[in-house]
């Protein structure tokens, strides 16, 4: 088997065909700008999918990840880490959060939120209760918990049989939702922007219902904050937009600019049925995850990232409206900061296509929703840039261009 071959000769690829790969090979990266493997400039609106949130290699991680590497990469969570005390203590002093758990990844972040949930309603609570009711076109992660709590059945294609233990029913659906919670319900989970499922904000009155139902049955309220944390929205965390406090809350994919890391946030009181030995990760909060999350945080607090972003997604949107008005492809323009879906008549893979051709790299959120993420420090005149590709390939002056 050795040596197969794959198209046009060249060796088949060793990895896993998990992804559907843009044809692009992308090797350098600065600020809002990539550049693949071809010399080919692009514009970035995706930020890896709202990870690079403060650009890419911004200078002041970069530095605390050359000094960490000079220092200590890893030993175990069975000693002492530094670190892992002053990234949390940032979190916590900015958010109601009372105790974090580091891990790796989102779905890992979100995997401890459940269980979180079921060991505190277990051990502590003594009730029993273990079910999380979640909402459709929602997104969790991979693992099999989590892709069990998504709302979307594409990503549970022939992984059955699922484990047990969530519900899910429609997303502003209010008798749905009460018609779920049983004396087995321990949690209610979900996130402010379905990003994955089109870009969809949670309306407020249906947070509100969301938050007096926990209250009225002693339910866990979980927010999945692993794309819209990290300032991606106009605040540090989307919950802030809504006055709320979650008991639980989880971050990823913008906490470390880039370096692999997740954690799970909670009010100090679900501490206890988190002891030692109930939870773990080998890698979860090494020296060197801890110092990409210190300077990602410290950078954002001083630089008023999440503000920005609020700013600059109120630009970017007023800027779409403007320029795609009377498309007939696209039917509205909607998102919270800079986390921006453009909703379209039809299919959009080939109009993604189109724009990464024209130097600027947008994903997809759904069939028919064009996704748009870039860095929170973003400039105007990058905003206008990409608006004015888009335009050119959503209003139709593409295709008048080449008849």
């Amino acid at each position: 088997m050795s040596g197969a071959q794959g198209t046009e000769g060249a060796p088949a690829s060793a990895l896993f065909p998990t992804y559907a790969r843009f044809p692009i090979a992308l090797v350098k990266g600065q600020g809002s700008w990539l550049w693949d493997d071809q010399g080919n400039k692009y514009l970035d609106f995706m930020c890896g999918l709202a990870v690079t949130n403060l650009g890419h290699v911004p200078a002041q991680v970069k530095e605390a990840l050359v000094k960490q590497l000079d220092e200590l990469w890893h030993v175990s969570n069975l000693f002492g880490i530094p670190g892992q005390e002053e990234a949390a203590r940032l979190l916590t002093e900015n958010s109601h959060a009372g105790a974090v758990f580091f891990c790796n990844s989102g779905a890992e972040a979100n995997e401890a939120a459940i269980k979180l949930a079921r060991r505190y309603n277990k051990n502590v609570l003594k009730n029993g209760r273990y079910e999380i009711i979640t909402f459709k076109q929602s997104f969790h992660g991979r693992t099999l918990a989590t892709l069990t709590a998504t709302g979307q059945d594409k990503v549970k294609d022939g992984f059955d049989p699922l484990p047990p233990g969530f519900v899910t029913v429609p997303l502003h659906d209010e008798q749905a939702l009460r018609e779920a919670i049983t004396d087995k319900t321990a949690a209610i989970m979900l996130e402010m922007v379905q990003a994955e499922g089109g870009i969809i904000t949670v309306d407020p009155a249906f947070v509100k219902t969301i938050v007096r139902l926990c209250e009225a049955h002693g339910l866990l309220l979980i927010v999945d904050e692993v794309q819209t944390g990290m300032g991606r929205t106009g605040k540090l965390f989307a919950f802030q937009h809504y006055g709320i406090e979650p008991d639980i809350f989880t971050l990823a994919k913008g906490l470390g600019s880039g370096f692999p890391v997740g954690a799970m946030l909670a009010k100090s009181g679900l501490a206890e049925a988190f002891g030692p030995g109930s939870h773990a990760s080998t890698f979860g909060g090494t020296p060197i995850a801890m110092a990409a999350v210190k300077a990602t945080i410290e950078t954002m607090l001083a630089e008023n990232a999440p503000q920005r972003a609020a700013e600059s997604g109120e630009y970017l949107k007023s800027r779409l409206k403007e320029k795609l008005a009377g498309s007939p492809i696209v039917r509205e323009v909607r998102g919270l900061g800079l986390i921006v879906g453009i909703e379209c008549a039809e299919p959009v893979a080939g109009f993604v296509s189109e724009i990464h051709r024209r130097g600027l790299l947008v994903v997809t959120a759904g069939p028919n929703v064009i996704r748009l993420l870039p860095n929170l420090l973003v400039t105007r005149e990058e905003i206008d840039l990409a608006v004015d590709i888009l335009a050119g390939v959503l209003t139709g002056q593409a295709a008048a261009a080449q008849s």
